[in-house]
């Protein structure tokens, strides 16, 4: 069975045809999947990881050690929090800047979708057309991995001898379940609680920036600030609690009104 989706998958991607197609490369697991499918497809590609400044430690070196071209962003994550605020899953607007824009008019991506409900619902084709910004700025994706399963994934990295990313190995033995990404981000299941309890440092550099957004001058007020008496409550709503409801009611607890910024220092074992 996985032999039959090697040679779709190689099918798939020789059919594009075109000088040079970018293969999106984040350091994942699939990502090295799909690189070695482009390698064994004999294609000319241009591997390519985005740079979102965030990513966890040793993605970097793991693109070098492939041989991926690494792009770096005008604005680093960090930069872009104090611009615009805090990413939420509402809005995440670190994803256009730092990872969602186009380079070549077609690329290589390693989507698959038993990874979530939401890729199950959204792909159902194995090549799509993606719009990055203005309409005319449109990418052919395509998508060789689409229907693998971890079981797939797993047995191809076994079967090609595919090092990894050393995160996703667990007293030498692989863990394919495992999935990286943006420290922090609020796609996250827990929306990044356990990256920032690994990384606390992390926690202060992200509420600095977040106080220089907050201290901008405006001539309207955010709608934050009509919520939140400060920075260090909109963080511990966006990390520890689902609806607003559910923070107002924890804020005047029956002790009185908590000090979130004292919470957070303790929880963290940081000082802010």
């Amino acid at each position: 069975m996985l032999d039959k989706k090697i040679n779709s998958a190689i099918r798939l991607i020789k059919s594009v045809k075109c000088d040079e197609i970018e293969l999106s490369y984040s350091g994942g697991k699939d990502s090295d999947v799909i690189l070695e499918l482009a390698k064994m497809a004999e294609i000319p590609y241009r591997a390519i990881y985005k740079n979102t400044t965030i990513d966890p430690k040793g993605t970097i070196k793991h693109c070098k050690e492939n041989g991926v071209e690494i792009i770096n962003p005008k604005f680093t994550f960090l930069e872009l929090i104090a611009q615009h605020g805090f990413p939420t899953r509402r809005c995440r607007f670190c994803c256009d800047y730092l990872k969602e824009y186009k380079i070549l008019d077609n690329s290589i991506q390693g989507i698959r979708r038993c990874e979530s409900a939401k890729r199950m619902k959204n792909y159902k084709e194995p090549i799509i057309c993606r719009i990055y910004g203005k309409k005319s700025n449109h990418v052919n994706v395509v998508l060789p991995i689409l229907e693998w399963t971890d079981r797939d994934v797993s047995d191809f990295i076994e079967l090609r001898k595919i090092q990894c990313h050393p995160l996703y190995y667990v007293n030498g033995k692989f863990n394919v379940s495992k999935r990286l990404g943006c420290i922090g981000c609020p796609l996250k299941s827990d929306k990044g609680l356990s990256d920032f309890k690994a990384n606390p440092k992390m926690v202060k550099l992200w509420i600095s920036a977040g106080q220089e957004w907050w201290d901008k001058p405006r001539t309207k007020e955010i709608r934050s600030k009509t919520k939140f008496d400060n920075i260090y409550e909109l963080f511990a709503h966006n990390i520890f609690f689902d609806t607003y409801e559910d923070f107002r009611i924890s804020k005047d607890g029956l002790f009185g009104k908590v000090d979130y910024k004292e919470r957070l220092e303790k929880y963290f074992d940081i000082k802010l």
